[in-house]
């Protein structure tokens, strides 16, 4: 279970603490880490101590051994439930240590008087904030999480393409020929005209693979021929695909669960090279086998619109105090292109 953000930033709090530098030594063999054994059989009532602080107590006059600051095992678990609910043995001995730490750091700073500051309260003010921000956030998850099965079974039925599975042959014919025995010292231009000389043809192979695919020829025979028209010495990809979702496919090639029983697909081109997608199946997945999938869908919308409401951008800052907001970061340049020089002058 991940750590929750009060609980993660309490350890942090405690790493930085004890974060001094210390004296330099000479290097030491590495040990193994050592591991948290396991949460012990005997049981511990809720009465009985499971922490106890020397040299902490509220009532300045104990002084010795009489100076202690005792939490019970309900009182532990009342702080540990209230950070992370079922915290697991290993964090909770973690959450201890830190927290012996803090009852002591903190009675040492209310003794200096730094609780009295004026900087002091502003802290409080915005930690609470921020408490509340989280529990706000946890609230509206479990909201979001309460969905009835008329909702479930209400989006599967508007939705029933998006559950939709089916099992292709697929053929992948490479952009690029790869160049046989280059000629020493070649130009630019020479290289690029043979490029596009090379593209040019594996364009006519994969047309003339996907008309002998439209009747009917061995896949995997086509998808090797593709490979040596290519000039590639390589493994052809396995041709079958099966339990194909619109989610698996890539955006250009989701058109391809609209084909027929072995009807097969016009070419999809894009720079790597050509698909041909030949259906041999198609079915639409039932409700159970998808519920949870649905109801992960609908959570994260539901989230993401009671979130909307605090991610507006309803703040109106002053830029004559905080500075101008700084300017989106420009869009990557297409592999090639290069940026325009001061001066230039777009010809479009």
């Amino acid at each position: 279970m991940r750590c929750r953000w009060l609980l993660c930033l309490l350890l942090a709090s405690i790493a930085v603490a004890q974060a001094a530098p210390p004296a330099p030594t000479a290097p030491a063999a590495p040990q193994a880490e050592p591991v948290a054994p396991a949460a012990p059989e005997s049981k511990v009532g809720p009465n009985d101590a499971v922490l106890t602080v020397k040299g902490v107590c509220a009532d300045s006059s104990k002084q010795g051994d009489d100076c202690k600051t005792v939490v019970n095992k309900e009182q532990f678990e009342k702080l540990a439930d209230a950070l992370q609910p079922n915290m697991p043995p290993a964090l909770r001995r973690q959450l201890a240590t830190a927290y012996a730490r803090l009852l002591a750091m903190s009675a040492a700073a209310e003794r200096r008087g730094l609780d009295k500051q004026p900087k002091f309260e502003e802290m409080l003010r915005f930690a609470r904030m921020q408490i509340l921000s989280q529990e706000l956030s946890r609230a509206l998850q479990e909201d979001a999480g309460n969905i009835s099965d008329s909702d479930l079974e209400s989006y599967y039925n508007k939705n029933s393409p998006a559950y939709e599975e089916a099992t292709f042959v697929r053929i992948f014919v490479p952009a690029n020929q790869q160049i046989a025995n280059p000629k020493p010292n070649m130009k630019e231009e020479e290289i690029e005209a043979q490029q596009k000389a090379g593209q040019e043809a594996m364009k006519k192979v994969a047309a003339a693979l996907r008309a002998r695919a439209a009747n009917g020829e061995d896949p995997d025979r086509l998808q090797k021929e593709a490979f040596v028209a290519a000039g590639l010495k390589g493994t052809p990809p396995n041709t079958k695909m099966e339990k194909v979702r619109r989610t698996t496919l890539p955006a250009a090639h989701v058109a391809v669960l609209e084909l027929k029983p072995d009807q097969v697909s016009e070419l999809i081109s894009d720079p790597s090279g050509h698909y041909i997608y030949k259906l041999l199946s198609k079915q639409t997945l039932a409700l159970d086998a998808v519920k949870q999938e649905i109801r992960n869908t609908l959570s994260a919308q539901r989230y993401r619109d009671s979130m909307q409401t605090f991610q507006a951008g309803n703040a109106e800052l002053s830029d004559a105090y905080f500075g101008p907001a700084p300017k989106p970061a420009m869009p990557p340049l297409p592999k090639g292109a290069k940026p325009a020089q001061q001066g230039e002058v777009d010809p479009d």
